[in-house]
């Protein structure tokens, strides 16, 4: 089999050496690059020429790239390479980086050309000044071939691998078997549904009800597609861990039933283990074994050397198949790197890839750049994608505040700080418009936009000083600037300035926040969908599909599917409270009722319920009445400040027969995405609509929805709040075995409006 690579590519995996180094460097940006190169070319003589187009054979490896420049009177190679500030701050990998690249097309341009010798060169570019440094050796081309043809070699029995990896997989998926005797009721339907988008290379969005097994029902047909649609990346992206974890234990459970034979006293039969490799990727923070030191050589022990170690410990991982985050946390303790990092490298071989909604759809996303250099073609499964609109929302919204910019300027130096004062000065003018008050404006200040690329500059041309001190909330402020920049540059009429007042102690002397607001992130997830092969968005609560497609950016063919619940309406018995108001002023008044009502229906069935409320405040108001009234009762409680170990022990109490109530706040950790089958939960009480708190950031995000779509209330508060409600009462019923109850705990779900929006198999009582 035959191969291509880029010239860059090979480099990556061939040549980078030495320390994994995070230290923050301005570089620069893509247009400053271009013009760089520009200026270096221009000064080059009559004859010169750039963007040489070269191509090399080794074996069954063709490898491809573009020189940037070559003197033919000199017979000189040149590589460009722009830069920031000091030259010797620059790093060892890429220093290596860059000379492997140089000779590999020194080698590539000698065969062409036959030459014996070259010169080559390679010239950085410093953009602030414009000074040009070359560093220049000799080579024959007879050393260039010889140092070629050792990378392509050790590249080609990667790929060979790769290649034997990849039919393998291909094979063992199109015969992939469901692990169970059959679908259950829904499942097919959704299971050919997803089937079809990903053969066909279409979007999906599909509403399929809790308890059907979506996760399976989704992961089985898209793998089964990756042979017959040439897929080469799964990826299945969550909002939460939870759902994180249910598509690895899912991925789990399917390689387990593809063994040959049936299982025997309930382990199955020794055989090869699905060619699949899965890879978990989870945050820096939780990944990381050294907290308290930096990411680099000098700091870091996982970190120094961390290139030169990591061939061996990319091999040892792959050889594992599945890459959760303790297989990856074991791998790189043996082969002594950085854990995090280590997952990040091994995206490039991985064939199903778990992580969260930011590595594909953020601003600055690795999978989806990483996707698009390489050409991969991906299928992204978007798990309870009821959430993605307003995470979408934050990553495409940018803040500032004053009292940082504050701090950074009584410390800084003074070309930054001169820059900071005429920000300063663009930003008070912004406070006087309407002190004390918070404002939205349809357009941005552009004064306050041209002064924030000020403070950039300067600040880059600090921070590219690496003698200097470094200053962390200076650096702090510079990434907050250069988002909110960023996001300046798409501001458009999906999107909102506004100026929110902070309290201070001197009255007299006005601080505020500055938000650009993304409302409608559609405009900016609409790329993310093109680019993929195909999207599959799936949750129990995707109604009305207008909203979703308008907010996500769907293309116009979508395919948008309802699958109906195997679930029969005796199973659940649903009641609304009317005589209960959860209204904010009416809380206190409502309290007895509420927890008497809640009482009732303990002392009636005694079981695991959970109580979901609106707020901390509300649900400590509810649970200190009901413990004091009914003592007796084994009661546990949401806190503000739970870590994923705790919210683990939370969930741990809800066992098979126990006797209980959780009190938890809607839409937050245990609403959903958590599996408590049979007599594990029984009941739910709902003590809110879950609609947004009424306030003027929401009034004007209303007010937009209203301009653009004539749906502001609905858009703004309905469907987002009884989204939250549906899939909180969707953790009672989860087979077609399960009974139980869901209190609807406020008068307004008898309005008509709001019945609308809740599940049609429901029978109300």
């Amino acid at each position: 089999m035959s191969y291509t690579v880029a010239v860059r590519t090979l480099c990556e995996f061939t040549a980078k050496r030495g320390d994994l180094d995070l230290r923050f460097t301005p570089s620069p940006d893509a247009s400053e690059g271009r013009a760089g190169h520009a200026a270096i070319a221009a000064r080059r003589p009559t004859g010169y020429e750039t963007e040489i187009a070269l191509t090399g054979v080794f074996g069954t490896l063709t490898v491809r790239g573009r020189a940037d420049g070559y003197d033919p009177a000199r017979q000189r190679l040149e590589e460009f390479k722009t830069y920031r500030g000091d030259l010797e701050a620059m790093r060892e990998n890429q220093r290596a980086l860059h000379w492997a690249q140089l000779r590999v097309y020194g080698a590539l341009i000698c065969e062409q050309l036959g030459l014996d010798a070259l010169e080559l060169a390679l010239v950085y570019y410093e953009i602030g000044s414009g000074r040009e440094t070359a560093l220049v050796e000799h080579a024959s081309a007879q050393q260039l071939r010889a140092e070629f043809e050792s990378q392509c070699a050790r590249f080609i029995a990667w790929a060979e691998q790769e290649s034997a990896h990849r039919a393998a997989r291909d094979l063992a998926l199109a015969a992939l078997r469901l692990p169970h005797a059959t679908f259950r009721e829904g499942q097919r339907d959704l299971a050919e549904a997803v089937w079809r988008a990903a053969t066909q290379g279409r979007c999906l969005l599909i509403e399929a009800p809790t308890g059907i097994g979506k996760t399976i029902g989704t992961l089985f047909p898209q793998l089964k597609a990756c042979a017959r649609a040439g897929i080469d990346k799964v990826l299945f992206l969550s909002a939460k861990s939870p759902g994180r974890q249910l598509a690895l234990d899912a991925l789990d459970t399917l390689a387990a039933a593809q063994v040959d034979g049936e299982a025997r006293d309930g382990e199955p039969r020794d055989a090869a283990p699905l060619p699949l490799r899965v890879l978990e990727l989870v945050a820096r923070d939780k990944a990381c074994e050294h907290p308290d030191l930096a990411c680099h050589g000098q700091s870091c022990p996982l970190a120094r050397g961390f290139y030169d170690r990591l061939p061996a410990a990319r091999a040892a991982a792959l050889a594992r198949v599945r890459l959760d985050r303790a297989a990856l946390r074991e791998v790189a303790r043996e082969h002594a790197v950085c854990p995090y990092y280590l997952g990040q490298e091994l995206t490039r071989w991985s064939d199903v890839i778990v992580g969260d909604y930011n590595y594909y759809f953020d601003v600055s996303a690795m999978l989806f750049m990483l996707g698009a250099h390489n050409q991969w073609r991906t299928s992204v499964l978007v798990d309870e994608a009821h959430n993605l609109p307003e995470r979408a929302r934050a990553m495409y919204s940018a803040e500032l505040v004053q009292t940082r910019l504050d701090a950074v300027r009584r410390a800084a130096s003074a070309p930054v700080k001169r820059a900071l004062t005429r920000l300063a000065r663009q930003w008070n003018a912004q406070n006087a418009l309407q002190p004390h008050a918070w404002r939205a404006s349809e357009t941005l200040p552009e004064g306050l936009v041209a002064a924030l690329g000020d403070v950039i500059a300067a600040i880059g041309d600090q921070l590219a000083q690496p003698a200097l001190v470094r200053d962390a909330e200076l650096e702090r402020f510079y990434f907050d600037a250069l988002h909110f920049v960023r996001m300046a540059e798409r501001f458009d009429a999906q999107s909102i300035f506004d100026v929110t007042p902070l309290a201070t102690r001197d009255a007299k002397r006005t601080r505020s926040t500055l938000c650009i607001r993304n409302i409608v992130p559609a405009g900016a997830l609409r790329a993310r969908m093109a680019a993929a092969h195909s999207v599959t968005l799936f949750s129990a609560t995707l109604a009305p599909t207008r909203y979703y497609a308008e907010m996500l950016g769907l293309p116009a063919n979508t395919v948008n599917v309802e699958i109906g619940t195997p679930f029969r309406a005796e199973q659940l018995d649903v009641r609304i409270a009317r005589d209960i108001s959860t209204r904010y002023k009416d809380r206190e008044r409502s309290l007895d009722a509420l927890v008497e009502r809640v009482a009732r229906q303990y002392d009636a069935r005694p079981g695991n319920y959970l109580c979901f409320f609106s707020s901390y405040d509300y649900l400590q108001l509810a649970a200190d009445a009901f413990v004091a009234r009914h003592p007796h009762v084994s009661t546990w409680m949401q806190s503000r400040t739970m870590d994923e170990a705790q919210q683990q022990a939370f969930v741990a109490r809800f066992v098979e027969g126990g006797c209980g109530i959780g009190f938890a706040v809607l839409g937050g950790a245990f609403g959903e995405g958590i599996d408590l089958p049979g007599t594990r939960l029984i009941g739910t009480f709902i003590a809110t609509l879950g609609m947004p708190q009424v306030n003027p950031v929401n009034e004007a995000m209303r007010e937009r929805m209203q301009s653009l779509y004539g749906a502001g209330f609905d858009y703004t508060y309905l469907i987002p709040g009884l989204r939250k409600v549906v899939q909180a009462a969707g953790r009672v019923i989860r087979t077609e075995h399960d009974r139980g109850v869901v209190h609807l705990l406020d008068d307004r779900f008898a309005r008509p409006d709001v019945r609308a929006l809740l599940p049609a198999w429901w029978q109300i009582g």
